[in-house]
């Protein structure tokens, strides 16, 4: 019989999960769809793709203390996420360079953004972070 895995595991192994749909999610967005990511899109995509490894790594070797490594990533993307849903909402025009604020694409179910989702996906690695950092 095997062991169950632990919180720690379930919950790196779920944050790896997120960090690695979102980062699928956004290559088709621009590769499949052919939508042309903006300014701040590309850099939430900076902060997330190396999560992918990061993550997928401690999972393997079942380090919750890959939070001091990966927080600071998922903070300054969340931080960008929620500038962009932000600016989404309230502004008509994007001094960044690009079309940062034009609604390319909605969920069909949630009505969200890619920006709103990139939130969604920021925020999720972050509480499971945190819940594998304190139950280890």
């Amino acid at each position: 019989m095997t062991a169950r895995p632990s919180a720690t595991t379930l919950c790196l192994s779920a944050a790896t999960l997120v960090a690695a749909v979102a980062t699928a999610g956004s290559l088709w967005f621009s590769l499949g769809l052919g939508l042309t990511p903006c300014d701040l899109c590309w850099y939430q995509r900076i902060f997330m793709y190396p999560l992918v490894v990061v993550l997928g790594v401690a999972t393997f070797e079942r380090r919750a203390a890959v939070s001091r490594t990966a927080l600071p990533l998922v903070g300054l993307g969340l931080g960008l996420a929620a500038y962009h849903s932000y600016l989404q909402a309230t502004m008509t025009a994007c001094t960044l360079g690009g079309s940062c604020v034009t609604v390319l694409w909605r969920s069909p179910v949630f009505g969200l953004s890619i920006p709103n989702v990139s939130l969604v996906a920021f925020g999720t690695i972050a509480a499971l972070l945190v819940v594998a950092r304190v139950r280890e």
